[in-house]
Parts: structure tokens; C-alpha cells; sequence
């Protein structure tokens, strides 16, 4: 069986999709302010604001009253027939973003026995970066007792030749068209089709030999070769995945094997579509020695032949040729040593996106700016592979308002 399938998916059926579609729940955590004006924008019609819990609310004192008033609000659109369901099918979707390019996906569901967000995981579906444990149980309470999902993760297939997606969105226009709208908030325009019958069994076709060949392009890692990685919303899928494990061992005799638990809604997009663009994060040092701190790095870090990478200092600037040996990107290098660095010595580290920001920073005094190159999109699987898990903070995809908005659901109970 596919680690990634078709899937009874939930469509709304609203007279106003652009009150309906809200941006994933882990932005804008720090601006309660946007999160008012999307309860205002709403009120009155059905939208996913009532469907979700904002993690600017987590640890709140909304959090308990909304968690139970989600839960309440899921089964009441059910009874009022807000929804209607697609029978074992995918939705092609197509993303307009602030640059004018278009983001292509595929709305399925993952097999979350295929999932493990572990460090060292050689599953099929892996994290890109590590999973904080401490953020799942808040998570947790809002999926326990839900009897709908709706997906923000954003999973990623590394493929080179797009097979998989691609061959969909060609034949877009003799698909139904299922939605097409102005997202809220600067969201820009989405598209959906359906994609069934004959076209969801020749993508299944397509995905069962790309994963039988997959691992091929990743010979010499040491690595096992995977399949998919999560891009956006890793903690939400772990979330699924622990709420999927707690069912079974409460439940050890129960044949799970096709228990709507077993499976989470995700959108498969391609790494190697034009319009995804890998952005790399900076890292800049303060209330640090930077000679000291520059002379450690060449010491223990840096070999003939490595990555180069640009540091900046108050009045002063180099390369430093960061060891392949030790990863296979550059900020696994960096990032290694700086937080071995920072076990035994003064200093604080931050994550920068803007070029210019953080040469501006590192010309403060007794501060660092290293300015990394954007990853390689083959790098990222390879990363992974290789090295069991990708540094915290080594790239971000898109910026906020291109998040996936929340438009299809899947019933999980």
C-alpha cells in the first residue's frame, strides 16, 4: 500500500469560501490582532476559525473554553450538512502567492504507520527538523475528542522528473472545479479540482513505481532512503500520529488497520516545483568573543574544499570553508559547532531570513553574522537521509501568508 492515498474528504458547501479558508494556526502567534480580525471577518458564517485553535491561545485561558466549543461547532456543521464528501479522491489544488507564481499540491491522506518523526527514523514519511515533544499533548486536546480534521501540513516528494503531480495539473480543465476564490488576509488566490475515478487510480499507478524506485537517486548516503518529508505543520501530523498510538494501546485487540485514525489529510506538493523556494535561515552571535569564536570555527569545522560561508563582524568580513565531511549542508556545520561552542562559552544566537538585517546585526559590537547560502532543493532529502534530521532553523518555505489555509476536512471519527 501507498504511504500517501485517496481519501473521503469533507468539502464545504458555503455561499462565502473567502470566510470559510483560514491560514494555518501556527502563525501569527505573537498578533492576537490578526486573529481578532479573522473571528470579525467570519462572524456570521461558517469558517474554520470556529473549526480551530489559534496557537497564540495555547496556554491561555481561551484555550479550555475554545477547545470544547470546537468539538461542539465540528458536530453541529455535520448535523447542518455544511460538508459534502468526495469518495476516495484527492483534490489537485493550485496556490497563487504574493510573487505571482503558483503552487501546485495534492490533497490526500497519509498512512501515519508509514510516519515517524524520530530522530534516526528510516520510515517512508520522515520530519525534516526535530519534533519538540513538549509542544504535542496541548495539540493533543484539541484532536482527541474532534470528530473532523482539517489539514494545514504541507508534505514534501522530491521529484526530480515530476511524475506525480504534474501530469494532474495538465489535465486540469477536464476535472470538476471544485472552489476558486480570494483567501482572507492577503492570502492571494486559490484553486481545487477533483481528482477521482480513473485519474486518482493512474496517480496511485505513478506513486507505487516512483517509491519502488525512489531510493536509486539517493545511492551512497548512508543512510535509509524515504519517500515523503513534512515540510509545514510536522508538530500537527505528530500530533495525529500520537493520538493514532494512544487509540491503539487503549485499544490492543482492536483491528485498527482501517480505523479513520490510522490516516491524516496533508497536501503533497514537489520540492522541484518552480514556485516552492527554499529561503535559508542566518545565524547571527552576540554578546560573544567573535576572534575567539572565528578561530574555533576554523579549528574544528573547516577543511580545504568546504562550504563557503560568509561571516561579518563590527569592522571586519571573510569566507570561512565550512567541512563537508561533517554534513551535508552547510548549516548542519554551523550549526553543530555553535552549539557545542555555546556548551562552554558566552554568547547568544538568533535566526535572521533578511540578508541585510543580519549584516546590520553582526556590526554591533562583540557579535557575528554568518550569512548561509539557500539549500539546494536535492539537498533536503539528502540532509535528512543523511544525517537523520535537518539543524533547527535551516530554511523556511515561503513567507507567512502562503501557509496553507485550512479549506478541506476528513472525518477522524
Amino acid at each position: 500500500m501507498n504511504a500517501f492515498l485517496p481519501a473521503d474528504i469533507l468539502i464545504p458547501q458555503v455561499d462565502a469560501m473567502e470566510k470559510w479558508a483560514v491560514i494555518a494556526c501556527d502563525q501569527f502567534t505573537s498578533d492576537p490582532q490578526y486573529w481578532d480580525r479573522v473571528r470579525e471577518n467570519a462572524a456570521g458564517s461558517p469558517s474554520t476559525i470556529n473549526l480551530i485553535l489559534p496557537e497564540a491561545e495555547l496556554g491561555t485561558a481561551r484555550e479550555a473554553e475554545h477547545t470544547a466549543l470546537i468539538n461542539r461547532t465540528m458536530a453541529q456543521y455535520l448535523k447542518d450538512n455544511v460538508f459534502k464528501t468526495l469518495k476516495n479522491a484527492f483534490v489537485y489544488v493550485e496556490r497563487t502567492l504574493e510573487n505571482g507564481t503558483v503552487r501546485s499540491g495534492l490533497v490526500g491522506m497519509v498512512d501515519l504507520d508509514a510516519y515517524d518523526y524520530s530522530v534516526g527514523s528510516t520510515s517512508a514519511i520522515r520530519a525534516t527538523e526535530r519534533t519538540v515533544v513538549e509542544r504535542i499533548p496541548p495539540r493533543m486536546r484539541v484532536r482527541r475528542d474532534a470528530p473532523i480534521e482539517l489539514p494545514h501540513i504541507l508534505m514534501l516528494c522530491d521529484d526530480h522528473d515530476k511524475v506525480l503531480i504534474e501530469p494532474i495539473g495538465a489535465k486540469k480543465d477536464a476535472l470538476p472545479k471544485l472552489y476558486d476564490f480570494e483567501l482572507m488576509e492577503g492570502g492571494n488566490r486559490i484553486c481545487g479540482w477533483l481528482v477521482d475515478g480513473a485519474e486518482a487510480e493512474a496517480f496511485n499507478a505513478r506513486l507505487t513505481s516512483y517509491s519502488a524506485t525512489v531510493g536509486q537517486k539517493y545511492e551512497g548516503l548512508g543512510g535509509v532512503p524515504m519517500v515523503f518529508a513534512v515540510g509545514d505543520g510536522n508538530h500537527s501530523l505528530a500530533t495525529a500520529k500520537s493520538c493514532y498510538e494512544e487509540r491503539k494501546a487503549n485499544n490492543p485487540d482492536a483491528d485498527l488497520s482501517n480505523d479513520p485514525a490510522r490516516f491524516a489529510l496533508v497536501e503533497l506538493e514537489n520540492i522541484h516545483d518552480e514556485a516552492q523556494v527554499f529561503e535559508p535561515i542566518h545565524r547571527v552571535l552576540t554578546q560573544c568573543d567573535p576572534k575567539k569564536l572565528l578561530e574555533s570555527l576554523e579549528k574544528d569545522a573547516c577543511a580545504d574544499g568546504g562550504f563557503a560561508v560568509k561571516w561579518y563582524t563590527r569592522d571586519a568580513s571573510g569566507t570561512v570553508l565550512l567541512d563537508r565531511a561533517k554534513s551535508e549542508l552547510a548549516v548542519g556545520v554551523l550549526q553543530g559547532f555553535l552549539d557545542e561552542y555555546l556548551k562552554t562559552h558566552e554568547g547568544e544566537i538568533d535566526y535572521i531570513h533578511d540578508d541585510d538585517a543580519l549584516i546590520s546585526l553582526a556590526k554591533q559590537e562583540n557579535a557575528i553574522g554568518f550569512l548561509l547560502p539557500a539549500m539546494e532543493k536535492s539537498q533536503l532529502f539528502r540532509g535528512v537521509i543523511s544525517d537523520g534530521i535537518l539543524p533547527r532553523k535551516t530554511f523556511s518555505m515561503g513567507h507567512s501568508r502562503e501557509k496553507r489555509y485550512y479549506i478541506e476536512g476528513r472525518k477522524i471519527k
